[in-house]
């Protein structure tokens, strides 16, 4: 007959006296291990390989799981990796998880509580710990036996809390203690990818309550505990396995230790929400491309100073929709073609407004072929303002300009609508391009000595990246403000830990963790930033797809010299010495 499951049995006292096994009884039946007993005789679990054990469990318990078809295609299928998770009841995580993992990875191991022995058909699922006592020297063979397992390619799962959930009072949040630093260390000493996993749910109320009056309170509670999930439903949300590569972004353990709980916190469902349906629901057809012959024609006509650049064949150009009726339509097609591959179109055959009669236009052209390679639209703020009215700027209808915002103190050059044709967007010769004609245009009017402008966040991306791009990046001001803010917060102890280590060093690696196709950060919105750029806030643009956008600006003869003399070439000193006259004049 198996061994009943008793603390009587798992101290494993030979000779134990009438007193203790009294007082192991009566424990026994406080910490309901008597009702774990009579589960393992009603399940049939003595004796049970690991596998059939945690099936039978949770089939038993009738605990309706969500989301591990999600974690087992996240898994990787070989190589060293460790999955984190959050652990917020303290005994069943483990078991599902295990259970989940391990059809996809028949070798993983679980770096466990030595309280989970009360299981002993898991033990071969577990290397056991001491997570209460970070001192205890029974600990070293455990990490020993991870970091071998990693080594030879293993899948590792680990609670790096160390012990269950908990109320905090600091925070009035119920969440994990902090991590144990033990899981960055195994992670960087292997070079295993990470998955990070968040197990929603919470414990009942009384558990909180007693752990509030005594922590080991909560330990005694577990087994309780996992026998009140009869009948629950459990979510398991995961993110993308982030290579070694992408995790070394820092040398401190406790910050890497942070940036791994991060993860798993933003996998929080609760904030995991999609975005809004987009208002264009339907897509006309683009209108028929226009002639090279018709753009060639109004661009030889064009003033000679009107070329800016000339490089391998492509030309730059500044103009008006006056002077290039067609070559603007033309700009305005391709604009719609490349923002429809982004989510951004606007659904018409051509992207255009009425600002497109008043902006200046700075396109690349390949003169052999008539071809348009690429473009900006810039609002010269002197002349735009000049009677004094904010709506002939572009993006006042989407931000609340402040009188002390730089557009409203100096010329400048409203920067917005640009775009690569396909063929020219993974090259660096085409942004090159555009930006090398920018600074031939500014040193040809050399008051316009800030640009600001937005750069546009696809909707491709999942919102919790939007989100941790305005955490990183914004430096909150009082000058402007967007008309529709962006509602899609981070979860709170995301939040806490990017006030407490910063986000920016981190960005790339935290988005990794969510977008499928591993993207990155905007590569516009990394290039204004070496360009010094200041970013405002955040606003969603409703005449774009209500696509989010970030406002930034930058003191171009501030920005470093090495890019001053990438784009401004022999001007740049000129340029970066000119004092603009009273009133803005050149």
């Amino acid at each position: 007959m198996p061994a009943a499951i008793s603390l009587l049995n798992l101290v494993g006292a030979a000779k134990p006296s009438f007193i203790q096994r009294l007082c192991l009884g009566l424990l026994d039946k406080l910490l309901a291990i008597d009702k774990l007993d009579a589960l393992y005789t009603e399940l049939d679990l003595h004796g049970l390989a690991k596998h059939d054990f945690a099936e039978r469990l949770l089939l038993g318990l009738n605990i309706n799981v969500q989301g591990l078809a999600e974690l087992q295609s996240r898994i990787p299928k070989q190589g060293p990796i460790v999955l984190a998770s959050n652990h917020p009841f303290g005994g069943i995580e483990g078991v599902l998880l295990a259970w989940a993992i391990h059809q996809v990875r028949p070798d993983i191991k679980v770096m466990a509580n030595r309280g989970l022995r009360i299981f002993p058909e898991l033990s071969d699922f577990f290397i056991f710990a001491n997570p209460l006592a970070s001192n205890d020297p029974q600990n070293a063979p455990a990490i020993r036996a991870c970091l071998k397992h990693l080594n030879n390619n293993g899948a590792l799962l680990m609670f790096p809390a160390g012990r269950v959930s908990y109320y905090h009072a600091a925070t009035k949040r119920i969440a994990d203690h902090a991590w144990n630093r033990i899981v960055a260390s195994l992670q960087q000493r292997s070079q295993a990818s990470f998955v990070a996993i968040f197990v929603s749910g919470h414990n009942s109320p009384w558990f909180y309550r007693l752990g509030r009056i005594y922590y080991r309170l909560r330990m005694l509670m577990l087994p309780r505990e996992l026998l009140n999930k009869r009948h629950a439903s459990i979510q398991v949300s995961a993110g993308f396995p982030v290579s070694a590569k992408d995790l070394s972004v820092t040398n401190s353990s406790e910050q890497h230790t942070l940036l791994l709980r991060q993860q798993a916190y933003l996998q929080d469902p609760r904030y995991h929400k999609p975005w809004p349906a987009d208002p264009v629901s339907h897509l006309k057809p683009l209108l028929p491309a226009v002639a090279p012959n018709l753009i060639l024609h109004e661009i030889r006509a064009l003033d000679p100073q009107q070329c800016l650049v000339e490089h391998k064949g492509l030309s730059v150009y500044y103009g008006y929709q006056h002077q290039l009726a067609n070559t603007v339509t033309e700009i305005a097609r391709l604009r719609e073609l490349v923002f429809r591959q982004h989510n951004e179109g606007s659904g018409e055959p051509l992207d255009t407004d009425r600002f497109d009669a008043t902006y200046t236009h700075l396109f690349v052209v390949n003169m052999g072929s008539g071809q348009i390679i690429g473009a900006y639209r810039m609002g010269q703020t002197d002349k735009l303002l000049a009677d004094g009215k904010l709506d002939n700027l572009y993006l006042h209808k989407m931000f609340k300009f402040g009188p002390d915002f730089i557009n409203r103190q100096q010329p400048c050059l409203e920067m917005g609508r640009s775009f690569l044709i396909p063929e020219y967007q993974r090259s660096f010769q085409g942004l090159y391009l555009l930006w090398r004609g920018i600074g031939a245009f500014v040193c040809l009017f050399p008051h316009y000595r800030t640009l600001y402008g937005t750069v546009s966040i696809s909707k491709l991306y999942d919102p919790r990246s939007v989100a941790l791009i305005e955490q990183a990046m914004v430096t909150p001001t009082q000058t402007v403000s967007p008309r529709t803010p962006f509602a899609f917060p981070l979860p709170p102890e995301v939040q806490d830990i990017c006030m407490q280590q910063g986000t920016r060093p981190y960005l790339a690696a935290l988005m990794k963790s969510l977008e499928a196709d591993g993207k990155d950060v905007p590569i516009l919105l990394k290039h204004y930033e070496k360009l010094g750029a200041t970013f405002h806030c955040l606003g969603i643009d409703s005449s774009f797809n209500d696509t989010p956008g970030l406002l930034l600006s930058v003191n171009l003869a501030k920005a470093p010299e090495k890019l001053l003399k990438l784009y401004l070439a022999e001007a740049w000193q000129a340029y970066v010495t000119h004092t603009p006259r009273l009133g803005g004049a050149s």
